[in-house]
Order: C-alpha cells, then sequence, then structure tokens
C-alpha cells in the first residue's frame, strides 16, 4: 500500500473516531441524519440525491463526490449542499457518518426482535414530536375543527382505514363520512366540506380522481401519504407524511403497517374534541 493510500485510512479513521465522540449513542446519531426537518428542507435536486443514498447505502460509502453526482446526474455543489444541510462540513464527513450509520444499522438488523419494525414505527413517533410536525398537525387539527363535515376516500387498506376515521370521528360528534364509491353523486351539501384522502403510495388513480371531483366542488382537501412527492399530495391543501418503509409480498400486495395512520387520525380527532 502506498504511504498517501495509509495517510488516506488514517484521515478517515480519524474522522470517524471523532464523530463516534461526538454522536454517542444510535438515537443522536439517527437524529442527526436524515430528520424530518432535515428531509423538509431539501430542494428537489436534494430530494434525488436523498433518495439515491437511501437505495444505494452501500455503494455511496465507496463513491467519490464526482460518482455520486454523476450517478445522480446532479452537480457536486448540489452534492456539498445536501451534505451540509445533514450537519455535515462536507463530503468526506458526510460519507464517514454513513459508514457508523451502516455499521449501526447492520448491528440492529444481527438482533433478534420479537416484534418486527418496532425501531421504524418508534422513529415515526420520534418524528412527530418534532416542532415543524406540531405545527402541521395543530395546523390540520383546526382545518378539521372548522369544517362542517368530514368525508373520507381511500380504496384497499387505506378504504378500511378510511371507514374507520369517518366512525372515529363521528364518536367525537363530528358529522363524518366515508365514500367509496368514486362515482358519488357530490351534491351542493358537501361543497363545505373537508375530504380526507388516504393512500399509502398517493399515486392510486381512482382516490386521484376521486379527490379532484371533490375539489372542482369547492371542497378543502387533506392527504394523507407515505411519501410527500406524489400526485395526491400536490393537489392537496393540506398534507401529512409518515416515511415508513413500503413492505410488499410476492412484490404485489402491499402489507406497509398502518400504524402511523391510526395515530395521526386519532391524534386530530383528539386535539378537536
Amino acid at each position: 500500500m502506498t504511504h498517501g493510500g495509509i495517510t488516506g485510512i488514517v484521515n478517515e479513521n480519524k474522522l470517524l473516531a471523532n464523530i463516534f465522540a461526538t454522536c454517542t449513542t444510535r438515537k443522536e446519531r439517527d437524529e442527526s441524519m436524515f430528520n424530518y426537518e432535515t428531509v423538509q428542507s431539501f430542494n428537489d435536486l436534494e430530494l434525488i440525491v436523498y433518495k439515491y443514498v437511501l437505495s444505494h447505502k452501500n455503494e455511496v460509502k465507496y463513491m467519490t463526490i464526482r460518482e455520486l453526482a454523476d450517478a445522480v446526474h446532479v452537480s457536486t455543489s448540489t452534492i456539498v449542499r445536501f451534505c451540509k444541510k445533514n450537519g455535515c462540513d462536507g463530503y468526506a464527513e458526510f460519507k464517514a457518518q454513513l459508514k457508523i450509520y451502516l455499521k449501526e444499522e447492520k448491528v440492529q438488523n444481527n438482533v433478534k426482535h420479537n416484534d418486527d419494525g418496532i425501531d421504524e414505527i418508534m422513529r415515526f413517533f420520534h418524528m412527530v414530536t418534532s416542532s415543524e410536525y406540531e405545527l402541521l398537525l395543530q395546523k390540520t387539527a383546526e382545518a378539521i375543527a372548522v369544517a362542517k363535515q368530514l368525508i373520507f376516500i381511500g380504496i384497499g387498506t387505506s378504504g378500511i382505514l378510511g371507514k374507520y376515521g369517518a366512525r372515529y370521528f363521528s364518536n367525537l360528534g363530528k358529522f363524518s363520512q366515508y365514500i367509496e364509491d368514486p362515482y358519488y353523486p357530490i351534491g351542493h351539501d358537501m361543497e363545505s366540506a373537508l375530504v380526507i384522502a388516504l393512500s399509502e403510495s398517493g399515486e392510486t388513480e381512482q382516490v386521484i380522481k376521486q379527490a379532484e371531483r371533490f375539489r372542482q366542488h369547492n371542497c378543502k382537501l387533506l392527504s394523507i401519504t407515505n411519501k410527500e412527492a406524489c400526485t395526491l399530495a400536490k393537489i392537496s391543501d393540506l398534507h401529512l407524511t409518515y416515511y415508513i418503509s413500503r413492505r410488499l409480498v410476492q412484490n404485489e400486495y402491499n402489507i406497509t403497517t398502518q400504524v402511523p395512520v391510526i395515530y395521526l387520525l386519532e391524534t386530530l380527532g383528539r386535539r378537536i374534541y
């Protein structure tokens, strides 16, 4: 090995040691990488980098900044801004921090959990306690409180949650209903309603078309989806995202946990009660 190669390894190890010293627990490292406020601050290009890093974590830790920029089709300056928004001075520190994160993730994956997925759900609960998400929940609760009625839409599992949401808010004294039929006639009495659209992907064609019909009748639209960059979120007046890993069985059947959706609906309900 050349002297330059040894020096590079030594420098990287020093950088790793420094980060370990400042991030002494896994919780602190998780909070410093990809937390809710950070993701919300990303512009469109930085969001592309973020998604690529999440999908290629093990490859990115070996990439140069130029290789990552070329892979994502952005400039190196975009990569640097992305790193700085994640609390790093530059790309070298970001890679070092990513390696630590992956090392801890590997350790956690080797531990047998009786309740699979609990760590991710706990990260969701941590996210919703942030000040920025708290403001979003408060704004959403206020919109629900002033609405004359609530109309829930969604299909599949989201449809079941829509029925649950309608019943839950009805129990709280808020006139609510779930409409399954995408061609259900929209009367004048619905024009002051707040439509709550549920969709894990935010791209379900039937739900989007149904939501657009309500929008044409001057209904306000609140969507709850698993990702922010989706069609349903873009056409909504209000939007809540829960950022949970999507899980499919046989690459077809969606078994993504819906615990966050139930929590959000019940939290909003308790706030207007």
